[in-house]
Order: structure tokens, then C-alpha cells, then sequence
């Protein structure tokens, strides 16, 4: 996803959460995120079973930009029929934990 350069700013972000959210922004990401951590090796199709209510192309489309990003490594497989596989790179692991403490406030906030 490319940088939305703000005024005054010179990387285009105002502090690291705004570098943070460009990556993870929106409905879906984070259960992306959240399904290939549970699953580190992935394909196309469990990952739409893992975030249900996702739409194939909204799906399709969030992977590239992961991917674009650098959180999310795509293998694809010289075999027929064709096999193609996502995980988290290092950056989209370190992501994840990064997002635990968010998880906890949230679960902690839906039962008070």
C-alpha cells in the first residue's frame, strides 16, 4: 500500500501508530493476521474457512498488499494442479505479538 504523505511530515506518519495502522488498517487484516498465526503455512482456501464472512476478492486483494508490505510471504508451488501457500514473515510475527495486548483489552473489554 503505498504512504499517503501528510503535510509537515517527512516519512508521511505522525508517530509509529499511524506507520502501524497503514499496514493493519481496516476489517479484515488483523484476522488475517490472527488465522496464519494459528496456521503458520496456509492456503488460499483454508484462510477464507479461518475469517469467516470474508469475500474472495477482499481477501485476495489484502493479501497482496500484506505481501507488498512485507508481513506476508506467498509460495507458490510448480505442481499441478497449482499450489500456493502464505505465512507470516518475521516482520508479520513480531506484528502479531505486537497485537496480543490489543487482543487482551479487547476480550477484557467485551465482558465488562
Amino acid at each position: 500500500m503505498a504512504t499517503l504523505n501528510r503535510p509537515g511530515t517527512e516519512d508521511g506518519h505522525v508517530c509509529g501508530i499511524d506507520a502501524a495502522m497503514e499496514v493493519i488498517g481496516g476489517k479484515w487484516k488483523v484476522l488475517i493476521l490472527w488465522a496464519l498465526g494459528q496456521r503458520p503455512q496456509c492456503r488460499f482456501g483454508e484462510l477464507r474457512r479461518l475469517v469467516p464472512g470474508i469475500t474472495e476478492k477482499v481477501l485476495a486483494s489484502h493479501l497482496r498488499e500484506l505481501e507488498a508490505d512485507g508481513i506476508v510471504d506467498r509460495v507458490s508451488y510448480d505442481e499441478t494442479p497449482p499450489r500456493v501457500e502464505y505465512a507470516l514473515t518475521q516482520d508479520g510475527i513480531r506484528l502479531n505479538e505486537a497485537l496480543v495486548p490489543l487482543a487482551l483489552w479487547g476480550r477484557q473489554r467485551a465482558v465488562s
